[in-house]
């Protein structure tokens, strides 16, 4: 029998039968606790060791409460399941066994296979519309879906990074029983579906425990969101693990993305994590844990989490398809293209060395594979943490991404797409909120601010132009449209090369290793994997728009060729990518 979250669950409200509930509530700074299931009915919890409330009482799945703190402040629950009325309203119990699985013996996918889509379920129309999507995605060549934050945030639209009560799925996106037919929906077409987690901060609106839980932050720490959570304390790793277990048992995610755990800054508790997540998977199920990292440690990689995402590759082409060089692609501007060759012969651009602050950053990767390192070139930070959110369709020349999207999808690293990206999408993804008044002008303001060290938004009239967050407008302005014939060229691209993938690549790729990258020029680059077969994957990438000298492998091993002119003996045409599946032993022309 699958496991299920209410078996490890020490915070919340946990359905012991059709007719009881226990409620648990960890609130040290309270005197008592009460649970209100309705305007009359006060039902007490009983203090416990260590700040704990806890009792059981008769309720049923669907039940409204609140918890009463100290007779006088009702708050929800921390660990809610649901907020139909958002995050000043009722919590609602849950039973997380009431949905029917259809592919209950769904058992996930190997991490080598894995290309992500990444999607924000709020822009596309909630679950049941994002299951309209999900034939296409899997003809397509995609295999795994990645969701944006669920964990209920204030208002109706967010990114999802602003949420409060991480256990409640956004209730403006659709029940939890149709987010388990969402996930039981991709199953059935192959598909893995992976959860982007925050565990580093809360939102600022609608987070209560400071009023009972002080002790859940400390105050000798802060982070750019206020005082950092207190992973020292049993009660809340707990939290968060516990929370990691719903997702992955109660509504079957195959894995999580931990969000800048950088934030977090404490290996141990996700040591701990790691350990206590894969205790209680069961033989022979798959599931993935992915960090977002800017410390680089690739000791996290070397057995607790499975993948990093790869902002180092990220940042390299970035800068070689556009010449940015502001905010944080300063670290990418001298010598972007050595940059991208260490990336993907090394995994990581940065290993200790200093960035151009000065501060060293990062550790030793060389001996990860290639699968420890998911590379993108757009995803929801890099297009929405744009002033304008464009994408690369508006930034660059349509051959040089061309290019690079096939060094994306036929290099050994584990691919992620941004949704619309295969259609060649040029509207923007913007940052949205939907705050209340006062906080609405703050975000606004700062938001603004932040670009204010950019040349493009020196002047005050431009940085008015960057679009209200909190506008309904900027929401609907980044709900991808149906593609209309335009998107046909680039659809094709995408699904030839994912079916290159899948034929020729993936079945190769455990155990695959980096045999190095040479640069040619200055934004060319030679690039080689020792598969596990023997064989040599080899990509020859020319991102610039001049040729360029290179002795290229014989015409037999080609497998694939992107250029608009035609490959030279000797040399590599600008904007194009030749990519080569060398037999084992096979003997290279030796470069200039």
């Amino acid at each position: 029998m699958p496991l299920r979250s209410d078996q490890f669950a020490t915070h919340g409200a946990v359905m012991l039968d059709s007719n009881t509930v226990r409620f648990a509530l960890w609130a040290p700074a309270a005197r008592s606790v009460e649970v209100c299931l309705a305007p009359d009915r006060r039902l007490p919890l009983q203090r416990g060791a260590d700040g704990w409330f806890r009792a059981r009482w008769p309720a049923v799945a669907g039940s409204d409460y609140h918890y009463c703190i100290d007779g006088e402040v009702q708050v929800p629950d921390p660990a809610s399941r649901f907020q139909p009325q958002g995050v000043h309203g009722p919590s609602q119990v849950v039973d997380p066994a009431a949905y029917s699985w259809q592919h209950k013996h769904w058992q996930g996918r190997p991490w080598h296979e894995a290309v992500i889509y990444e999607v924000h379920v709020g822009v596309l129309g909630g679950y049941l519309k994002l299951i309209e999507h999900l034939p296409r995605l899997a003809a397509q060549g995609v295999t795994a879906l990645e969701l944006m934050p669920l964990g209920q945030f204030p208002g109706e639209r967010n990114w999802g990074y602003d949420g409060v009560l991480p256990f409640a799925p956004h209730h403006s996106y659709g029940t939890p029983e149709q987010l388990c037919q969402l996930i039981d929906a991709a199953h059935g077409h192959g598909l893995m579906v992976l959860l982007d987690v925050v565990y580093n901060h809360f939102g600022p609106d609608g987070n209560y425990l400071g009023q009972y839980a002080d002790d859940f932050f400390r105050q000798d720490r802060q982070t750019p969101w206020g005082a950092a959570i207190d992973f020292r304390r049993r009660q809340v790793r707990e939290f968060f693990i516990e929370n990691a277990l719903m997702w992955l048992h109660d509504y079957r995610f195959d894995g999580l993305r931990l969000d800048a755990v950088h934030a977090i800054d404490d290996p141990e508790f996700l040591r701990v994590f790691s350990q206590r997540v894969r205790r209680t998977v069961a033989p022979g199920r798959q599931v993935w844990l992915v960090l977002e990292n800017e410390h680089n440690q690739a000791n996290l990689l070397e057995s607790a989490f499975d993948a990093q995402w790869n902002d180092d590759g990220h940042n390299a082409l970035h800068v070689l398809l556009t010449d940015e060089h502001e905010a944080y692609y300063a670290n990418y501007r001298e010598a972007s293209i050595h940059k991208l060759a260490r990336c993907l012969g090394e995994g990581f651009v940065f290993q200790g060395e200093p960035d151009c602050n000065g501060t060293p950053r990062g550790e030793p990767s060389a001996h990860l594979p290639p699968s420890a390192f998911v590379l993108f070139l757009q995803n929801h930070d890099q297009v929405g943490n744009r002033a304008q959110g464009e994408r690369l369709t508006q930034l660059c020349p349509p051959q040089a991404l061309r290019a690079a999207v096939t060094l994306l999808l036929l290099s050994p690293m584990i691919p992620l797409l941004f949704m619309g990206e295969e259609w060649g999408s040029e509207q923007p993804f913007l940052f949205f909120t939907d705050h209340h008044p006062v906080l609405a002008e703050a975000v606004r303001e700062g938001r603004r601010a932040e670009f204010a060290c950019f040349s493009a938004f020196a002047d005050p009239v431009h940085r008015a132009a960057i679009p209200d967050p909190n506008a309904p407008a900027t929401f609907t302005a980044s709900r991808p449209q149906v593609p209309d014939g335009g998107a046909a060229p680039w659809q094709a691209l995408y699904q030839q090369l994912l079916a290159l993938r899948h034929q020729h690549i993936i079945a190769r790729l455990p155990g695959c290793r980096a045999l190095g990258a040479e640069v040619l020029a200055e934004k060319a680059l030679t690039a080689r994997w020792r598969l596990a077969d023997g064989g040599v994957l080899r990509i020859d990438l020319n991102l610039g728009a001049e040729p360029v000298r290179c002795s290229l492998p014989d015409t037999a091993s080609h497998l694939h060729y992107c250029a608009d002119e035609p490959l030279g003996q000797d040399r590599l045409p600008p904007y194009c990518t030749l990519v080569s599946l060398l037999p084992p032993h096979a003997t290279e022309p030796a470069h200039d």
